[in-house]
């Protein structure tokens, strides 16, 4: 299966770690790949890092990886804000990396609602009822509404967090302000991203996630192969039956059992 593709794309968290760990196996799939010469590249909904941080984590569990592989929706975010938005100031439902990230870029944060134009939401742990007001009554001020990611769940050791959606949700429920853009997956920010680290060329590439509404997605929206893994969040199939992978993996680690004679393969291709 290896051989059929050039280029690679693997989701982070629930794909290659969860949590604090390392799906077994998965630093010997992508090293393996790359030993082959093959692209890869890593994308991710998850902004409670910086590239730098999620680079230096992989590498210690021993992927031979380059930083420049790695693409976050928080450098999504800021991209578009730089080109878009560099003067207007913003708040950020997100954990304080996020913020700094985008401070130490030159855009301008404010808690205050009347001074807020932008309003952000991503991932937080930190969440507490007073950035939600914050963010509530900004929107009623006239704040745009963006997202980082729409995720409604983040995988971690033991299960999975509330992420980005619930707040999201919360927040047009109390505001009855809607949703105007996100820049995670499948977003067409994020695609723009994909394609431009892989120049523009998607000929013979496959990409492996854990979520159909996310990973999958973007995959078929782009026009390439998918497999959908078994290692990170809970599989929904409500309202997502429509969203079908090429394949159905286990785990990464699939793509190299025939590198282990004693296991068997569990690649289920789509009829």
């Amino acid at each position: 299966m290896i051989n059929k593709y050039n280029s690679f794309i693997f989701d982070l968290d629930g794909t290659v770690y969860r949590g604090e760990s390392i799906i077994p196996n998965a630093d010997k799939t992508i090293n393996h790949i790359k030993q082959l010469g093959k692209k890869v590249l890593f994308i991710s909904n998850k902004t409670t890092g910086t590239i730098k941080d999620y680079y230096l984590f992989l590498r210690n569990f021993g992927l031979n990886i380059e930083e420049s592989e790695i693409i976050n929706s928080t450098i999504v975010v800021k991209n578009y804000l730089l080109k878009k938005h560099p003067e207007k100031k913003f708040f950020a439902i997100g954990e304080q990396v996020f913020v700094d990230e985008l401070v130490s870029a030159g855009l301008n944060f404010s808690n205050n609602p009347k001074e807020i134009e932008i309003l952000l939401i991503t991932l937080d742990r930190t969440l507490n009822y007073e950035k939600l007001e914050i963010a509530a009554k900004a929107l009623e001020y006239g704040a745009r509404f963006f997202a980082a990611n729409i995720d409604d769940t983040c995988p971690v050791d033991g299960g999975e967090v509330l992420d980005a959606g619930s707040t999201i949700s919360a927040l047009e429920k109390r505001t009855h302000k809607k949703l105007e853009l996100h820049f995670g997956k499948p977003s067409e920010f994020m695609m723009q991203e994909i394609k431009s680290k892989l120049n523009n060329d998607l000929s013979k590439t496959l990409l492996l996630g854990d979520r159909l509404e996310t990973d999958i997605l973007i995959g078929n929206k782009l026009g390439i192969d998918t497999a959908l893994v078994s290692t990170g969040v809970k599989l929904y199939l409500n309202g997502n039956s429509e969203i079908e992978p090429t394949y159905h993996l286990d785990s990464i680690s699939d793509l190299i059992k025939n590198l282990y004679p004693r296991e068997e393969s569990n690649l289920r291709p789509k009829v």
